[in-house]
Formats: structure tokens, C-alpha cells, sequence
């Protein structure tokens, strides 16, 4: 087997490895990005083989430190490393293998179908990747949810002597992770909260897809970084082993702020063609220019994916070795707070389990009927914390809103988490909507239930980041509140009217839409036991009849995502009114005007289509059944996802334009959301 030159150093041979993986890896594949790895393979070395707190023989350590590839289309620079420093496989249940996390035939198979080598990094797909990055400026927010647990973890459980969490979050990232405003947002936060655990390394390399960064970017990356609460350093030769390392080191000395490195990088390094280095950033090097390539590097030219064993032993020896040596340390550590702290140990167990607390959900309140009701923002509220009470890691906040998504948590011990008590539970996100849902993705990764709010509106600025809560299946709450044409005066920029459409089509995310307070409790419980799906909760602003369920469907149906609420005699109906939320009660008030004329109908509450449709076909046939097709739909959005229980015949009663501004109960009268509408509505079709 060809090996690689021994007139140079292990180091810089490792470096090497991590390059020609990248070039070759990218070249096979005919596509990916292989100037940024080969830029930044010294960082990412340093990082890995020196500081790195990883085991790579137990992968998942919860106490390990996180490393994060913002700049996600560099992704061959992350799976080089985890091949190199021998992270074990472990499979979807958490168990360890041994077996290579990736192995070089995934690295040959990268960006093919089946390989965990994707052409962006996706969680799940190999141990070693924290978190799904791409999308530019996610990895960076997602980091500031990782340093914040770190630092919650040990707030609340580290003791005298047992400083059992000391997690660091190292993260690269790029001139694209830096310009977007989600990375502004969540660097604004981690400043703010002195988040001395975050390094953030910013590959300064002047390039972007377009051209050189100046054509759009002339911004003094360190002032900003300044003004935000940073420390800011600068290492001017991105090959300088030595000066990364006392970047790294001034990091880890530096207190009460999170540190910036920006580091001064050339795309594609020790390419000789500088027209192709400037192309590396998103395209194969080419045959020659590969060839040429590893020449400078003094590597056989002809060699591909060459791992010589000299450079396995290095990282074995290193990262392997020092790896093991702490996680044995901790997990003595560990035995012995056990002992002196049995509860404390017993809930961190069951988090790094991915249990839910015994007697979680004992405290959900049943809510009496009541004619005046409230609205399911209140009642929300009221269901969070009877939940989060009996729930130690349910964390969460909102974006300067709590006072009206009604999302503190008010009980003895919630506290704030702040710079100066990072152990509290009521997180305050201020006005930044997408770092605020990218910050619980990290939240989420790290073990902790997270929820957060805002006006459901706002979720067009959050729509990125609930994305990829839902690629992850990461079981983040959304709660969403202010949610229609009831919000009333504020008008239409307030009013949500495609929102509960474009949340229903991302796949994977449940979007709940209880209809009264018993609806909401019954939502919460169903919702917190689904562990691999985020929720949407989505409520109102007005108040909502308590339905009187000796009368009316059991809420405990809720759970079913749709069921029915009233029906016909006989349960022999000849239409179907169909609702969720606030209209849920304007559909109530149709059917029975119905009823009293005699017509045969049947009323369904569907608090959440995606739960509903997991249901078996007889359930589904048994609750909206093919014979009757006068059906009528009633929500206060637009039609948009409810064709599939209408049906060719059937008609939808909701919103066809934006809102407009004035009090809720005429805006309904205006937009026709009302119960006269919807029983003449059911009245056409028979």
C-alpha cells in the first residue's frame, strides 16, 4: 500500500489525511465542497486531537464537549474527522458498537443514497454529528442552546467537589453563518448571557459563491463581535498550529464572555492552481489538480483515500486515549455523586435516557364547562405549568411575549435563567423569533425539554429552524398563541391567516389546534409523550367555551387528532361539520341549530390533522365516513389542507384574503366564520 511521505511531521501528515479524504471524497462524488476542509483541517485538528472533550469509544457522553460544522457544505472535513479519531457506531437506540461511526467505504459512498456521509451533516445519521447543519447560520444559533444547557446542567446539579459538567461548544463556522440574521440573533443572546463556554472559529476566507466577500460584505467582524459581548481574537495564518492552540487556550482562560476567533484563512490551501482554489469552495478539484495537489503535500500522487496507520496510531493516541482517560474519570466522579446525591443522579439518568419524569403529567388540570371560558392561551398556560412543575428539565421562554403567550413559569424554584443564575427555568429570548427556535434545537440536543412562544404569526420568522426540529425529531413545543382574525384591533400584519397551512406542510411537525381548555390539557399530554416529533400549539387570544363533556365527546379523544364531539341520532348523520380551535364553538352553535330542524349531522372536532391521520383507516371511517360526503370545514385560515377530508362535494368556511383591523367578533361577522354561514352552508349541500 502507498504511503504517505515521512519527512514530515505526524501532525501535519494527520492534516494532510484530512485533506486528501476531502479532496478525494468530493472528486468521487463529482460534487461537494472540498476548499473549506482543506482550509480548515489544521482548526478542525487542533480542535479534535487536543482539546476535544470526547470519547470516541463512547460517542454519546453526555458530558462530552459538542463540536459543531456550521458551515455544514464542508461537511467532508467533519466525517474525516470522526473516521480519524475512531468514533464508535451507535444505533438509534443508543447503543454502542464496535464498529466505526463511519468507515472509508462511507466516506467513498459520500453524498450518495445511504451513506452516512450526506452532503450536509444530518443528526442521526452518525455518531459524531451533533446537530443537522446547511442551512447557514443554524449550526452557530443551535451552539448557544448547546452552551446554555451546559451551563443549566451545571447550575442545577454540579456540587461541591462534583463539577460533573464543564461541557465546551466548539464551532466552526463561515463568512455565510456570520452575515445571516439568525447568527446576529443568537450571538447577540450568548453575549448577553456571558456564554464563556462558546468558541465560535470564523473562517475568514474572503470567498463566498458569488465571488470575493467585498462584493457584499465589508462589515469589521470584531467590532460587531465586541459590541456584542465577545471576546475577539484573530489568527492570521489558519496554518499556524501553535497560534490556534493559544487562541484556543485564551478561550478556555477567558471568563463571563464567549470568545470569537477570527481566522484568516486561503480556501483550498496548498492547491498550486489559484483560479481552481478559488472554485473549491462549492466544486471537485479535478483529476490534476488533485495530483498536483498532493504533490506539495509530498503524498502519493496517484493514492486515494489513503488513512496511513502512522496517522490512526496519532489520533488513537491522542484523542482516543485522552478521550477514555476523562470519561473513566467522570464516570467515577459520577458513582460517587450517586451515592451522595441519590435524586439529583436518578433525574440525570432518566434525561440521558430520554424518559419522561415519573408523574409527569399528575397535576393537568380538568377544566370545570364554563360558558365564558377562556381563551387557550390562558388555559396553556396553566397546562405548563402543572406540567413543568413535575418536569425538572422542561425549560422555556419567549420572544419579550410571555405576558401574552402566558408561558412563565410561576412556581417556587422556576427562577430566570440569566449571567447570573444559569440554573433557572423561564428563558428570555428577547425579540429574535428564528434564534430563539434555533436555540432550542440546541436545547434539545443536549437533552433538555425545551418549549418557546410567540404570536403565531411570527412563525414565518421562526419557519427555518422548525424545519429542522422536525428533520432532527427533536420534541420541541412551539406555542403559538394570538392565532387568527380574533386577534382583532392589531389587524392584518397580526393576523395569521396562511400559517396553519404552511405549518401543516412541513412533514413531521404535529400543529395542534385545540378547540377548548380541556382540548389544550389533553394536547400537552398526548403531545409530551411524542418523543421524536415537534409541536406547533397553536391558540387563541379570545376566550373559548369549556365544553360541557358529560354532554359532548371525552377530550381524552384529542388525542386521536380528530373525533367526534356531537352527533346525529342514531349516529346516522347525512353531513359533517368539521372545526378546530375558536371555531370549534361557532361549529358547535351550527349543529345545534341544525339539530333542532332535524337535520341528521355530526360534529368533529380536529385539534390536529397529523394525529388524525396516524389513526387507523376503520377509525378514520368511523369518524368521517365515505358515505356522506356534505361536508363543511370551519377554521379561521385558509382552505389550504383541508380538501383531503372535504372532498369534491364539500365547502370550507374560513379566511380567502388577509384580515383586516377592528374588534374580533365583527371581524368574523365580516369574513362570514359564522354559525348562520356554516348551517346554510350544510343546508346547500343536502
Amino acid at each position: 500500500m502507498a504511503s504517505a511521505s515521512t519527512s514530515i511531521s505526524v501532525e501535519q501528515l494527520a492534516i494532510n489525511t484530512i485533506r486528501t479524504l476531502s479532496m478525494d471524497a468530493v472528486q468521487k462524488a463529482n460534487s461537494g465542497h472540498p476548499g473549506t476542509p482543506m482550509a480548515l483541517a489544521p482548526i478542525a485538528y487542533t480542535i479534535w486531537q487536543n482539546n476535544l472533550r470526547l470519547d470516541p469509544a463512547d460517542p454519546n457522553w453526555p458530558c462530552r464537549d459538542r463540536f459543531v460544522l456550521s458551515c455544514g457544505h464542508a461537511s467532508m472535513l467533519l466525517y474525516s474527522m470522526i473516521h480519524l479519531a475512531g468514533l464508535k457506531k451507535v444505533d438509534k437506540a443508543g447503543k454502542v458498537h464496535d464498529a466505526p461511526s463511519i468507515t472509508i467505504e462511507d466516506i467513498q459512498n459520500f453524498r450518495q443514497i445511504g451513506s452516512p456521509c450526506a452532503g450536509h451533516p444530518e443528526y442521526g445519521d452518525a455518531s459524531g454529528i451533533e446537530t443537522t447543519t446547511g442551512p447557514l447560520g443554524q449550526g452557530i444559533a443551535n451552539s448557544v442552546g448547546m452552551a446554555m444547557a451546559a451551563k443549566w446542567f451545571g447550575a442545577r446539579y454540579n456540587r461541591p467537589g462534583f463539577e460533573l459538567f464543564e461541557n465546551r461548544v466548539y464551532v466552526l463556522c463561515s463568512d455565510g453563518d456570520v452575515m445571516e440574521g439568525v447568527g446576529c440573533e443568537a450571538a447577540s443572546v450568548a453575549g448577553h448571557l456571558g456564554l464563556d463556554n462558546l468558541i465560535w472559529i470564523y473562517d475568514d476566507n474572503n470567498i463566498t459563491i458569488e465571488g470575493e466577500t467585498e462584493l457584499a460584505f465589508s462589515e469589521n467582524a470584531a467590532k460587531r463581535f465586541e459590541g456584542l459581548g465577545w471576546n475577539t481574537l484573530t489568527v492570521t495564518d489558519a496554518n499556524d498550529v501553535a497560534a490556534l492552540q493559544a487562541a484556543i487556550d485564551e478561550f478556555k482562560n477567558t471568563t463571563g464572555k464567549p470568545t470569537l476567533v477570527i481566522l484568516k484563512s486561503v480556501i483550498g490551501w496548498g492547491s498550486p492552481n489559484k483560479a481552481n482554489t478559488h472554485n473549491a469552495h462549492g466544486a471537485p478539484l479535478g483529476e490534476e489538480e488533485i495530483k498536483l495537489t498532493k504533490a506539495v503535500y509530498g503524498w502519493p500522487v496517484d493514492a486515494k483515500f489513503l488513512v496511513p496507520e502512522e496517522v490512526k496510531q496519532h489520533f488513537a493516541d491522542g484523542i482516543g486515549k485522552r478521550g477514555s482517560e476523562a470519561r473513566e474519570n467522570w464516570a467515577k466522579q459520577f458513582a460517587a455523586y450517586e451515592n451522595a446525591f441519590p435524586t439529583e443522579a436518578a433525574q440525570l439518568k432518566e434525561i440521558w435516557a430520554g424518559k419522561l419524569p415519573t408523574g409527569w403529567d399528575s397535576a393537568i388540570p380538568t377544566f370545570p364547562a364554563d360558558a365564558k371560558g377562556l381563551a387557550s392561551r390562558v388555559s396553556s398556560g396553566k397546562v405548563i405549568n402543572a406540567i413543568a412543575k413535575n418536569f425538572p428539565w422542561m425549560i422555556g421562554g419567549s420572544a419579550d411575549l410571555a405576558p401574552s403567550t402566558m408561558t412563565m413559569l410561576e412556581f417556587e424554584g422556576a427562577g430566570h435563567f440569566s449571567a447570573h443564575d444559569y440554573g433557572g427555568r423561564n428563558l428570555h429570548f428577547g425579540i429574535r423569533e428564528h434564534a430563539m427556535a434555533a436555540i432550542c434545537n440546541g436545547l434539545s440536543l443536549s437533552g433538555l425539554r425545551p418549549y418557546c412562544a410567540t404570536f403565531f404569526v411570527f412563525t414565518d420568522y421562526m419557519r427555518p429552524s422548525m424545519r429542522l426540529s422536525s428533520i432532527m425529531h427533536r420534541p420541541v413545543t412551539y406555542v403559538l398563541t394570538h392565532d387568527s382574525i380574533g386577534l382583532g384591533e392589531d389587524g392584518p400584519t397580526h393576523q395569521p391567516v396562511e400559517h396553519l397551512a404552511a405549518c401543516r406542510a412541513i412533514p413531521g411537525l404535529d400543529v395542534c389546534r385545540p378547540g377548548d381548555a380541556n382540548e389544550v390539557a389533553e394536547a400537552y399530554r398526548a403531545a409530551m409523550t411524542r418523543q421524536t416529533h415537534p409541536i406547533a400549539m397553536v391558540l387563541s387570544r379570545q376566550n373559548l367555551p369549556t365544553i360541557d363533556r358529560t354532554k359532548f365527546g371525552a377530550a381524552a379523544l384529542t388525542a386521536k387528532g380528530g373525533y367526534i364531539l356531537a352527533d346525529a341520532a342514531g349516529g346516522k348523520p347525512t353531513a359533517i361539520i368539521m372545526a378546530t380551535g375558536s371555531e370549534l364553538d361557532i361549529a358547535m352553535k351550527a349543529y345545534e341549530a341544525l339539530t333542532a330542524e332535524g337535520v341528521a349531522v355530526r360534529l368533529v372536532s380536529m385539534p390536529c390533522q397529523e394525529w388524525f391521520d396516524e389513526q387507523s383507516a376503520e377509525y378514520r371511517e368511523s369518524v368521517l365516513p365515505t358515505s356522506v360526503t356534505a361536508r363543511v370545514a370551519v377554521e379561521a385560515g385558509i382552505r389550504m389542507g383541508w380538501d383531503k377530508y372535504l372532498g369534491s362535494r364539500g365547502e370550507f368556511v374560513g379566511m380567502s384574503s388577509f384580515g383586516a383591523s377592528g374588534p374580533f367578533n365583527q371581524l368574523y361577522k365580516k369574513f362570514g366564520i359564522t354559525s348562520e354561514n356554516v348551517a346554510a352552508k350544510v343546508k346547500s349541500l343536502l
